[in-house]
């Protein structure tokens, strides 16, 4: 997920809550052009599916003996498929937590 995304995301969350609590949102220049929360949802997953099986394909070339991959890219590229993935656990975490506070509460 990439820092845009994030922040259209947020600015959209902002609007909401201010909303919710009987403001106005404030306006917009221009049409949006942020995509929805599942286009959101969805690019993020594949952006960790794709870091695990980049990570998983060095690997293997090095592995196998492969002179076209070193030690440091294959570690460099397991690295970041686990932060990616451990990023994309802790946002998960963070949307559940969101969700039961919002079923929880009393209308």
């Amino acid at each position: 997920m990439n820092v845009s995304a994030v922040d259209s995301l947020l600015a959209q969350m902002q609007a909401a809550a201010t909303t919710a609590q009987g403001g106005r949102s404030p306006p917009r220049s221009g049409p949006s052009t942020a995509p929805d929360f599942a286009t959101l949802l969805k690019n993020s997953v594949d952006q960790i599916a794709q870091s695990q099986s980049q990570a998983d394909s060095l690997t293997q070339k090095f592995t196998s003996g492969s002179s076209d991959v070193s030690l440091s890219d294959a570690m460099m590229a397991l690295q970041k498929a686990t932060i990616t993935l451990q990023t994309g656990i802790q946002i998960r975490n963070k949307v559940v937590t969101a969700y039961t506070d919002i079923m929880n509460m009393q209308v």
